[in-house]
């Protein structure tokens, strides 16, 4: 029934049908809205294993497709990341060679991606798939090219002329920002930070139904450990040989601590991983580490450890810092630049020189020495974490720059009409 029947002079208006017909304008409203408002994306990455850059992928990608936005992603052939995207339409993902920034089959394909379902937003992940992206919003003129920066290696300046067509360039740190703007590799209005986002709420969830008996006795651990733990990629750059040069002064002290390091190598060979076990052996520590590849299930190491150590040599973000924080862990960490960006030291963990095996003892067994202290940090972590690394806040901050980028094109297109 029609308003202007329901309006007409005479006509014997029944409130419940004029109530219908008004929810019925709401949901048709509301429907279309929501379409109005749909982004259709497409995540770009050429990554064959799972790192803190491909978390934050899986991580956007999930929250955008929860929220009803089209999601399409481009990958190469066995990604591990397919595993990890649990709300994506299976159908929206493409395999490709992505071999490197020349793959003009890649860009072609690209390309018509775009052009045949619409998509307006084209993300990239890895500096090798910019030029890729690049040119394929060359070809599309209402998409918009987005790039994300997760590392602090400076680019080339090849970049100069990729960089040139982002409409926006997000450093997940501040220090990735400064690294950008010192490079001068991009316009300063062009970078945005949106610091990297975890599920907080999933650790601290861990946390609470954690039990320390039962993860002591599937590692067949004594009831009285003390455990301290790193987690990241086996390779120098983590400084897992500082921290086991660490560990054997700090088991002079105290002789119940055990050690674990959580990280898949991916050198040839795996020779990152036999370094570290040449030398556990040469610091009589074989007993004491656990060198136990990754782990599914994360946060129960997190929440087991008395103290967590970060002792890289750099550090775009440190996200194993942000989510050993969220587990309400008492954190030690090197003075990488994004360590100093989200650890106040003194207060939600300990901040240490980089590489001085010394001052990385010394700092974890101030901890080890001092139960109050840990736990106190640990909460203050667990809090700042919560309100600072959430993973919601990541995607509101992009979604936000997708929808500003979107609707600064849109305006472009009209004053040029």
């Amino acid at each position: 029934m029609r308003l202007t029947k329901l309006l007409t002079p005479g006509f014997d208006v029944d409130g419940r049908q004029v109530l219908v017909y008004i929810r019925s304008l709401q949901s048709r409203f509301q429907s279309d809205s929501a379409k109005r408002f749909q982004l259709k994306i497409l995540q770009i990455t050429s990554a064959q294993s799972l790192g803190g850059g491909e978390r934050h992928l899986a991580d956007l990608a999930n929250g955008f497709a929860g929220r009803g936005h089209e999601v399409y992603f481009a990958l190469r052939p066995n990604s591990p990341l397919v595993g990890e995207l649990k709300k994506a339409a299976r159908e929206n993902v493409t395999t490709l060679p992505l071999r490197n920034s020349l793959d003009v089959f890649s860009a072609r394909k690209l390309s018509l991606l775009v052009r045949k379902n619409k998509i307006r937003i084209v993300h990239a992940h890895m500096a090798r798939d910019y030029p890729l992206a690049a040119y394929t919003v060359r070809q599309n003129k209402e998409a918009r090219l987005i790039i994300t920066r997760h590392v602090l290696f400076p680019l080339n300046r090849l970049h100069l002329i990729t960089l040139s067509g982002a409409a926006r360039i997000i450093a997940v740190s501040q220090a990735v920002a400064s690294q950008l703007r010192s490079d001068e590799i991009a316009p300063p209005e062009t970078i945005s930070v949106v610091l990297n986002g975890i599920d907080t709420a999933r650790f601290a969830e861990a946390r609470r139904q954690f039990s320390r008996v039962q993860f002591l006795q599937s590692w067949n651990l004594p009831g009285d450990s003390l455990l301290v733990g790193m987690v990241g990629e086996l390779t120098p750059l983590k400084g897992q040989a500082e921290f086991l040069q660490a560990a054997e002064k700090i088991v002079r002290r105290h002789p119940n601590v055990y050690f674990f390091i959580a990280g898949l190598d991916h050198s040839q060979g795996h020779k990152n991983r036999l370094a570290l076990e040449l030398l556990t052996e040469e610091l009589k520590l074989k007993e004491r580490v656990r060198l136990v590849g990754w782990l599914e299930d994360l946060a129960q190491l997190y929440c087991a450890l008395d103290v967590f150590v970060s002792a890289s040599h750099t550090e775009s973000f440190g996200l194993a810092i942000a989510e050993a924080m969220a587990s309400s862990a008492a954190v030690v960490a090197t003075k990488t630049e994004s360590a100093q960006e989200i650890i106040r030291s003194g207060e939600t963990g300990l901040l240490v020189p980089v590489r001085e095996v010394d001052k990385l003892a010394e700092a974890v067994l101030e901890l080890l020495d001092n139960k109050d202290t840990r736990v106190r940090m640990g909460v203050a972590a667990q809090q700042f974490a919560a309100t600072q690394f959430s993973v919601e806040r990541m995607i509101d901050e992009t979604e936000a720059i997708y929808r500003a980028e979107i609707e600064k094109n849109s305006a472009n297109v009209t004053r040029k009409e």
